[in-house]
């Protein structure tokens, strides 16, 4: 006996993103959930940054409804509530392995969860850079005192820390970065790590590449949806963006570690001078990080909330990893220098 299968209707997401479509950070999640069950499930067409709406105002604009979804970074809304930074990374804190197991096993998921659902939104985690770089500045900065005064893109955290050095942080989403340095507009600029960097073509205009972002150990980014939309999804779909979100999750850091060593190379052959930070820069900025993470505790409950969790979890896994990983990594790396 034949059975007629009568079509079912199909949702429609259209995402809005916060960093330009070149950079391995943002992976075709949206395609995957269109092709998954492309007969039944859900089509989600991509768009670039500034397209639908502008690329800091994505979560303005999923929480209002304006767009169904959209992929950013938590810290990029610090001034709505700063506990949302923690979603992305904390400064000094947790790489992609401890940051993804606070996450998933930690109680990081839920924590953060309960503040997206404050702004009409649930989060799932959908990428990470692994530790980023310190940036492209003009010049070179070897000293407190060469922080003085100078502008520089870095957002969230890493911003309200670098003031206290004596740096006038600017907030600006990827595509602006360039002109703005090519400018002067701005002294400095931090955004990823060397394969997104290359892409965006930071070295044509300044030749100081630092390293580490103490203020980015990872920066993990999730895909936001509007909860009317998400709740309204049929099950197959829910389940479809969150499988394509999870695979992003575990392929975007893979990806980044087998192409930044060669981006690298290509960064150093034109001209890119590698400079690392001073101790006495990093000094300054350790204790930086804990004033700016006091003053935050402070001011909000939710912030309080989501530090002690992930501190609590950084230090059972950080006593953990200074066992067995972290000997093995410093060992092997310095023999096969």
């Amino acid at each position: 006996m034949a059975t007629a299968h009568r079509p079912r209707k199909r949702s429609r997401c259209q995402p809005g993103r916060s960093a330009p479509l070149r950079c391995a950070s943002r992976p075709g999640w949206h395609r995957k959930c269109g092709s998954a069950n492309h007969a039944t499930g859900p089509i989600i067409a991509g768009s670039p940054p500034g397209e639908i709406v502008p690329g800091l105002q994505v979560l303005d604009a999923v929480e209002q409804g304006t767009i169904e979804c959209g992929y950013t970074a938590g810290y990029y809304y610090g001034g709505k509530e700063s506990a949302l930074a923690i979603d992305t990374c904390l400064p000094f804190g947790m790489g992609v392995r401890q940051h993804n197991a606070w996450m998933l096993n930690g109680g990081g998921l839920e924590l953060t969860r309960q503040v997206y659902k404050k702004f009409n939104c649930i989060n799932f985690p959908a990428g990470h850079t692994g530790t980023q770089m310190g940036g492209w500045w003009r010049a070179e900065v070897k000293t407190l005192a060469d922080l003085k005064g100078k502008k520089m893109r870095i957002p969230g955290l890493g911003g309200a820390i670098m003031a206290k050095l004596g740096v006038i942080p600017q907030q600006l989403s990827g595509g602006d970065i360039y002109p703005a340095l090519e400018r002067g507009t701005i002294d400095a600029a931090e955004w990823s790590v060397p394969y997104d960097d290359e892409k965006l073509g930071f070295y044509k205009v300044a030749k100081f590449y630092y390293s580490p972002a103490f203020w980015e150990p990872t920066a993990s980014f999730p895909v936001i949806v509007n909860l009317k939309a998400w709740e309204a999804l049929p099950a197959q779909f829910r389940e479809a963006l969150e499988v394509a979100c999870f695979e992003a999750y575990t392929k975007v850091p893979a990806a980044y570690d087998a192409a930044n060593p060669e981006a690298l190379k290509r960064l150093i052959a034109q001209g890119v001078q590698l400079r690392s930070f001073s101790k006495e820069i990093m000094d300054a900025a350790w204790v930086a990080t804990k004033q700016v993470m006091a003053e935050e505790s402070a001011k909000s409950a939710d912030f309080k909330r989501l530090y002690d969790s992930y501190t609590a979890f950084r230090l059972g896994v950080g006593s953990w990893f200074r066992v067995a990983e972290s000997p093995l990594d410093n060992f092997t790396l310095y023999q096969a220098r």
